[in-house]
């Protein structure tokens, strides 16, 4: 497989992404800014906020439901995902599984909030938090990080599909 096929794939599931990411940037309106700007919704950020959109095929929900990973290695030398995000790019990630039966649907998704990642990777116990390496037959190589074992502060999980065991989503 290569770049342009996966991408290809993974942006016909842009729309739905886009419906599940839509409900945590709108907020209701406080009732004043309703009643004299008649303004029932506004948006939660008013600066650019970008969001990285990884899907993951189906098969791999049920093997790997806390887990989400991103590239670390091509064999090209190309500035790979990881390293993006690193570097402070992106402030949030959605993460999801494409669900096996027909149609583009995304049955199990995390949403990710990257800022608190970055701090949990400098920070980082490595005894609790579970991550590791897995390469590819094409050459590249993920990164996968187990959401499960992050420390609840500063809290990564924004919303999802499902809760966590034993995380807690602080508000």
């Amino acid at each position: 497989m290569n770049y342009l096929h996966d991408r290809q794939w993974s942006d016909c599931y842009i729309p739905a992404i886009k419906a599940i990411v839509g409900q945590y940037l709108l907020v209701e309106s406080p009732l004043e800014v309703d009643q004299q700007q008649a303004a029932d919704l506004m948006v939660l950020n008013a600066r650019n906020l970008t969001i990285a959109c990884r899907i993951r095929r189906p098969g791999y929900a049920d093997r790997y439901p806390y887990q989400f990973t991103i590239r670390s290695r091509t064999a090209s030398g190309a500035t790979t995902e990881l390293q993006k995000i690193t570097n402070g790019w992106g402030d949030w990630m959605f993460y999801g599984h494409a669900a096996p039966e027909p149609g583009i649907n995304i049955n199990h998704w995390f949403l990710i909030n990257l800022r608190n990642w970055r701090a949990h990777m400098i920070r980082r116990d490595r005894s609790a938090i579970r991550y590791g390496e897995k390469s590819n037959p094409d050459g590249t190589y993920f990164t996968w990080f187990d959401l499960s074992t992050f420390p609840p502060e500063p809290p990564i999980i924004l919303a999802s599909s499902q809760p966590l065991p034993n995380y807690r989503r602080v508000a």
